[in-house]
């Protein structure tokens, strides 16, 4: 609140509100307001496509109601014919995930610790990320044949260039002086890249994997409406040519399901292992 005293000269004198008076109770109301919205805005649209579907505005035959989908849903849950699918996908995404993460810090963090590397191997990597990833598929597909190895080989292509990408930034980024304290310090190579390079460089490297991952989700799932026997991929394309709308609704809820829980847990690591950086999507403050 502001008050104007009455004077010769304004003055204006500013009292403290609710915020700043009890900010733990303000905390938890904005958090509150923040999980209601997002429950309720995903809620609302999925009410009103039931309401669309039993109402005949829809046609149930290409969009069936919720309530179907998640009924069958149930149904194939329970008699153990959703899980093969579920387990082939998430193996996949897992496997290219780790080899793509894994190979894509270590070379941008190469790339980014030496100049003479960064110009001899940057615009190779820079033409072949602007590559469509599923065009490479042919490619993996004559190197490993058919089977699982094209598709971990196409997810570990597709996270690579990110982790790539935001690794070499965040290490070019880290301040100068960061890297002249250390050497003043007589920091070794190892005690350089532990103490000055990683906690620098980590925040920024684990937002590019996090993006990392819900594209691996988007990936694997293409490739395997191409060329796979099974996963979410292979059923959302096989029902949808045997007209089984509601089982191909089934498969892209669990991915979405997927790749949100893949993300999250992205995000979770990341914040336990930067306690030091900001929280992102404003969430734990406000």
């Amino acid at each position: 609140m502001t008050t104007v005293l009455p004077d010769r000269e304004a003055v204006l004198v500013r009292r403290p509100g609710a915020r700043e008076l009890h900010p733990a109770d303000a905390h938890r109301r904005r958090r509150a307001l923040e999980l209601s919205l997002a429950v309720a805005v995903p809620l609302l649209l999925v009410l009103l496509w039931q309401l669309a579907a039993s109402r005949a505005w829809l046609d149930d035959r290409v969009y069936p109601a919720p309530s179907t989908i998640l009924a069958d849903g149930w149904d194939r849950a329970a008699a153990g014919e959703l899980w093969p699918d579920v387990w082939a996908t998430l193996r996949r995404v897992l496997a290219g995930y780790a080899v793509g993460t894994a190979t894509g810090y270590l070379l941008g963090l190469l790339m980014g610790s030496l100049p003479l590397v960064r110009a001899a191997l940057e615009p190779l990597l820079d033409a072949l990320y602007v590559v469509p990833k599923l065009a490479l598929l042919p490619v993996f597909l004559n190197m490993f044949g058919l089977g699982e190895g094209p598709q971990v080989a196409l997810v570990a292509a597709t996270v690579f260039f990110f982790v790539w990408i935001s690794t070499m930034s965040a290490v070019i980024a880290v301040p100068a002086g960061h890297r002249d304290a250390g050497r003043v310090f007589g920091a070794s190579p190892w005690q350089m890249f532990r103490h000055v390079l990683l906690p620098a460089s980590l925040p920024a490297v684990l937002v590019g994997a996090r993006i990392a991952a819900g594209v691996a989700v988007l990936v694997i799932v293409a490739s395997e409406q191409i060329a796979a026997s099974d996963g979410l991929g292979h059923l959302i394309f096989d029902s949808r040519a045997l007209f089984q709308n509601d089982v191909m609704f089934v498969g892209i809820v669990c991915v979405a399901v997927l790749g949100v829980l893949f993300s999250e847990l992205v995000r979770i690591a990341g914040r336990l292992l930067t306690p030091w950086a900001p929280r992102d999507r404003g969430r734990g403050r406000s």
